[in-house]
């Protein structure tokens, strides 16, 4: 957590740190069994790292765990950027299609033509040349895709005549030490599309990620009901003895 940035908003990931923190403590004996409930429940119930700070501020464990979100910079770009000619420095597609995908190097100009015809261009997996590259499209009645990794800065230069070159949802925080790709070109009658892609196999990871968080939250859920119950079988037991040394 932070104290920098309260407002900033929890993910279910922060909230199952710090409900660990606290079985943790459970388990230790610094907290009974309603002060753990009590708690658990604050913490599912969080939505800040305000809301979460507190809740374990006065435990010994607390400091060792983090909720900030640091800039953490992707260390795979730097054995990606692997100087070179290039593995392929053009592609021409006429009444037909193109295809750059997989693991393959940009070289540092990138020439392609699509005429009455398209052409894809995937980056996710490659190999870069320089630290910035050129992809020169030129599309007549065709289109063409260029795929980048989210983190990659692209810079659109190009010139659309009945046509146009987009770039969907331009990356406003595109990581330092990866490379940077140059859009160039022509195009008429048809267009040239850059877009920010995860490749399948991160897309899956992430997917895989969010189902475990949803399982871990059900079994917090659960955890938490269990708690529930024993407390309320603790305050039966207490009624009923109050109630027997009564009589």
């Amino acid at each position: 957590m932070t104290d920098d940035a309260p407002e900033l908003r929890a993910s279910d990931a922060d909230r199952e740190r710090v409900a660990e923190i606290l079985r943790d403590a459970l388990a230790e004996g610094r907290l009974d069994m309603a002060e753990f409930e009590e708690r658990l429940e604050a913490t599912y119930q969080a939505r800040t790292y305000g809301e979460l700070t507190p809740i374990t501020r006065d435990l010994p464990a607390s400091p060792a765990v983090s909720l900030s979100k640091p800039l953490v910079r992707n260390g795979s770009w730097g054995h990606r950027i692997v100087g070179g000619e290039g593995s392929s420095s053009w592609a021409v597609a006429v009444m037909s299609g193109f295809q750059r995908k997989g693991r393959w190097t940009v070289p540092r100009r990138f020439t392609s033509f699509a005429f009455w015809g398209g052409g894809e261009i995937d980056l996710r997996e490659a190999n870069f040349a320089d630290g910035e590259v050129v992809i020169n499209c030129i599309a007549i009645m065709g289109g063409m895709s260029v795929i980048v990794p989210p983190g990659v800065e692209v810079v659109m230069r190009g010139i659309g005549i009945m046509g146009g070159f987009d770039e969907r949802e331009h990356d406003m925080s595109p990581d330092p030490d990866a490379p940077r790709v140059v859009v160039t070109g022509f195009a008429f009658w048809g267009g040239v599309e850059v877009a920010h892609k995860v490749t399948k196999a991160e897309r899956q990871r992430l997917k895989d990620e969010r189902r475990q968080e949803q399982l871990d939250r059900k079994s917090a859920r659960h955890e938490l009901h269990a708690a529930r119950q024993e407390r309320h079988h603790q305050r039966r037991e207490e009624r009923d003895r109050r109630r027997h040394g009564d009589y």
